[in-house]
C-alpha cells in the first residue's frame, strides 16, 4: 500500500497510553525492531476475536509486544524468549514497570534450544514469531505442535519493506538476502498441510496461520 493509504489508517488507530508510547519512542531512538503499528493493531484485534488464554512470543526485544498482548487480552498468560543479555534485561524491567510479572514469564535463551522449557509452559492457543528472519520455518516445525487443537500461529515481517516480491530491488545484499530467506518461509508455509495461512499487507506483512482442525467438517 502506498504512504497515504498507510497514514489514512494510522489516523483511525486507537489512543496507546503514555507508557507504551514511551517503549515505542526508545524503540525508535535506539533501533530496537518492534511491530508497526497497523500491523500490531490488526494482530490484536484478531487475538481479541480467538481469545487465547496462552501465548507463546518467540522474540521478546524490550517486551513491547507481549505486554500490547497482555494489555490487550485481559485473560491470557504470555511465554516470550530473548537470547540477547541486554534485550532480556530490559524486558524484564518493563514488565516489572508495567506490573506484569505474573502474567509474562520471559525466558532466555535461543528459541531452538528451549523446547523443553517452553513445553512446560503449555500448550498455547497462539504462537507469534517474531525473531531471526532465516529461522522462522525452524521456529513454526518446533513449535507448532505445542498449539491447542484450534490454535493458530502469527509470524511478523513475511512482506520484509516491499522486497519479497521482488528482492533485487535492493541494493543492499543483506536485505535481499533476509528478503529472500522470507520469501522462502512464506512459500513454505503455504505448504503446510495442517495449517490454512493467508498474509495480511499491514505493517511489514503478517501471516496468520490457522491449525487445521482435522476432525471438522
Amino acid at each position: 500500500m502506498d504512504d497515504s493509504i498507510t497514514s489514512y489508517l494510522e489516523s483511525y488507530l486507537p489512543e496507546r497510553n503514555l507508557f507504551f508510547k514511551e517503549l515505542e519512542q526508545f524503540a525508535l531512538e535506539h533501533r530496537v525492531p518492534i511491530m508497526e503499528s497497523t500491523g500490531i493493531e490488526t494482530m490484536l484485534q484478531i487475538m481479541r476475536i480467538q481469545d487465547p488464554k496462552r501465548i507463546l512470543e518467540i522474540g521478546t526485544a524490550i517486551g513491547y509486544s507481549a505486554l500490547r498482548m497482555a494489555d490487550t487480552i485481559q485473560n491470557t498468560h504470555i511465554v516470550t524468549l530473548e537470547m540477547d543479555d541486554e534485550r532480556f534485561s530490559q524486558a524484564k524491567e518493563n514488565i516489572k514497570r508495567y506490573n506484569m510479572e505474573e502474567r509474562v514469564t520471559v525466558i532466555q535463551g535461543n528459541a531452538l534450544d528451549l523446547y523443553e522449557q517452553v513445553a512446560e509452559h503449555g500448550p498455547y492457543d497462539a504462537i507469534f514469531i517474531d525473531a531471526a528472519k532465516g529461522q522462522y520455518a525452524k521456529f513454526f516445525t518446533m513449535y507448532k505442535d505445542l498449539l491447542t487443537e484450534n490454535g493458530c500461529i502469527y509470524t511478523d515481517n513475511v512482506l520484509f519493506k516491499g522486497l519479497v516480491a521482488n528482492e533485487n530491488t535492493s541494493e543492499n545484499k543483506r536485505l535481499s538476502s533476509v528478503a529472500s530467506k522470507i520469501k522462502q518461509f512464506n512459500k513454505w508455509v503455504f505448504e503446510q498441510k495442517d495449517f490454512t495461512t493467508v498474509i495480511i499487507p499491514v505493517g511489514d506483512g503478517l501471516a496468520i496461520s490457522k491449525k487445521n482442525n482435522v476432525g471438522g467438517l
